[in-house]
């Protein structure tokens, strides 16, 4: 607060500082320097560590475009998060919650930087290293759901592959749970099916970023040679497990 009522004094503002003091109770003001904050005041949103080391995806994903994506995208969206205010979302749910929420009166800032975020977190734990690339398919019950809705595992890769490729500029590929049906859709920019838009909606069980910082250092313009490495890496039984989550 002492720092603030200096910057406001050195502006000229302080005067306007006071007759609004006056307007506002001290706990409505306290409420707004928190904004952004949980409820121990800290910034609510963590840049996660990586489960495996950045050269670990090789050679279907090479080290530097997993660091870069890492620490300078995603953390971006969190950095850009945490100096956001935003009084429409609970700081303390989780962030799957958190994107439920986001609706088209939401700000550019917050549902962007919110996807961006919660995308990112999920595409790194839905990447395994598998330096072999042998038998990389679903097992269980989403292998079972997988070839009950699109006949076999190769005619949804396919699809989805497909899908993924013809994607305008930077989005998202999915694989979603929509009430006991699998889905594959496509979001652009930072959306995902979680939130409250025009897009078809469903749990995630499957999600690839097909944004070029994705995969430009190593693929270039190649988005179908990215999209056909990727299934080398793709962490099935964590899809599984987000299957079987109720």
């Amino acid at each position: 607060m002492s720092d603030r009522r200096e910057f406001l004094k050195e502006s000229g503002l302080f005067g306007l500082s006071v007759l609004a003091s006056k307007l506002i109770s001290n706990n409505q003001l306290e409420a707004i320097e928190q904004i952004g904050k949980n409820s121990n005041g800290e910034n609510p949103f963590k840049l996660p560590e990586l489960p495996y080391a950045y050269d670990a995806m090789e050679p279907f994903i090479d080290k530097q475009t997993m660091e870069i994506h890492h620490t300078k995208h995603h953390k971006a969206y969190v950095d850009k998060l945490n100096a956001t205010p935003s009084t429409n979302i609970d700081y303390n749910s989780n962030d799957a919650t958190k994107c439920t929420h986001v609706d088209k009166t939401t700000s550019a800032v917050i549902r962007n930087n919110l996807g961006g975020h919660y995308n990112h977190s999920l595409f790194w734990l839905l990447l395994k290293p598998n330096p072999t690339s042998a038998n990389n398919i679903p097992q269980g019950k989403l292998a079972e759901a997988i070839n009950k809705e699109f006949k076999s595992f190769d005619e949804f890769k396919k699809e989805f592959s497909d899908k993924a490729l013809k994607i305008f500029g930077s989005g998202w590929c999915w694989l979603i749970d929509q009430n006991g049906k699998l889905k594959i859709t496509t979001t652009p920019n930072q959306d995902n099916p979680l939130m409250n838009l025009d897009y078809e909606r469903g749990k995630i069980i499957i999600g690839l970023d097909v944004w070029e910082h994705a995969y430009y250092l190593k693929y270039q313009n190649k988005r179908a040679d990215y999209i056909n490495n990727w299934w080398n890496v793709a962490n099935w039984e964590k899809a599984e497990e987000l299957y079987k989550t109720k």
